[in-house]
């Protein structure tokens, strides 16, 4: 065989030996929307989380790690609503890239495919973090994973039409199987209807909307604000006349206040891992559920 010959298949084997490319590069500013990206689009994609569920997703510092993750992203998929809003605008500004702006393809806001919950009728600071388009904490609901699924599914195929037949097939598989799931879990969490809780943060409408939890008192005395010993003995004195089943917090939070409540007031405190990795059990979407739940009923015990 000619040496040119043998060049040529040994470029041939060479290529067919290589990896398949991800053809989108995707900035996910929380797990949630990673692990729903990862079920939507497969090796199709490289995902990037710039958050873990042990981080308060309010808070997290612009570093310039995240800055050159999101200067080579071609879509950025982050929860909306305000809750980035103390470092994402500064990410995609530094990032100088002008496809992941707001308004063009390459940005995705999951609040904008779910009914809000908490909107508030007048805006005040003093009345601690609260955020105008409402609660931004939409990832406890799972059936809200059906509509912003579909948008997604949607973005992506918009951006890589070529894979769009791939896309389609795996978001039809994606509604199947959460479809059955949903249903699965609302059987499951059934004992949780109508049983009063504490709560740490005022995270958890969309927990409340969707297994019927009765949430009683916030330890927060405004939102994101710390509770002091006084105002915790306040809702301990609230607890008298209106009992509490259990005390929940998400894994991020300082376990503290929940824990001093609980053993005073003799209720389970319970921490939730809040969103994929929140805990060991809470690999993916389906198991972040699983483990959701089955912390809760652990509640009750």
């Amino acid at each position: 065989m000619p040496t040119i010959i043998k060049i040529y298949f040994v470029f041939i084997l060479a290529a067919i030996a290589l990896p398949a490319q991800a053809s989108l590069n995707i900035f996910a500013c929380e797990p949630e929307w990673a692990a729903l990206a990862q079920e939507l689009a497969g090796d199709k994609v490289s995902i990037y989380a710039a958050t873990n569920a042990l981080q308060d997703p309010h808070h997290v510092q612009a570093r310039p790690s995240l800055i050159a993750k999101a200067r080579r992203a071609q879509l950025v998929i982050c929860t909306g609503a305000e809750l980035e809003i103390g470092w994402l605008p500064v990410i995609l500004h530094e990032s100088s890239n002008p496809d992941i702006a707001p308004g063009k393809p390459g940005y995705f806001e999951a609040a904008h495919y779910v009914q809000m919950l908490e909107v508030p009728s007048r805006l005040d600071r003093a009345e601690g973090d609260v955020h105008a388009a409402g609660n931004p904490h939409i990832q406890l609901d799972a059936r809200n994973y059906l509509p912003i699924a579909q948008a997604l599914s949607a973005r992506i195929s918009e951006l890589d039409p070529a894979n769009a037949a791939y896309y389609h097939k795996r978001l039809q598989d994606f509604r199947l199987s959460w479809q059955t799931a949903l249903k699965h879990w609302e059987i499951l969490a059934a004992p949780l209807r109508g049983q009063p809780v504490l709560v740490q943060h005022r995270a958890y409408p969309y927990l409340q909307a969707w297994l019927g939890l009765n949430i009683v008192g916030e330890l927060e005395p405004k939102p994101g604000m710390e509770p002091s010993a006084a105002y915790l003995s306040q809702v301990l004195t609230q607890l008298q006349q209106h009992p509490a089943r259990m005390v929940i917090r998400a894994a991020y939070q300082d376990a503290k206040p929940s824990e001093w409540i609980a053993q005073r007031a003799h209720l389970n405190a319970v921490e939730l891992p809040f969103s994929v990795g929140g805990d060991d059990a809470a690999k993916n979407l389906y198991s972040f559920f699983d483990d959701t739940i089955a912390h809760l009923l652990g509640g009750l015990k």
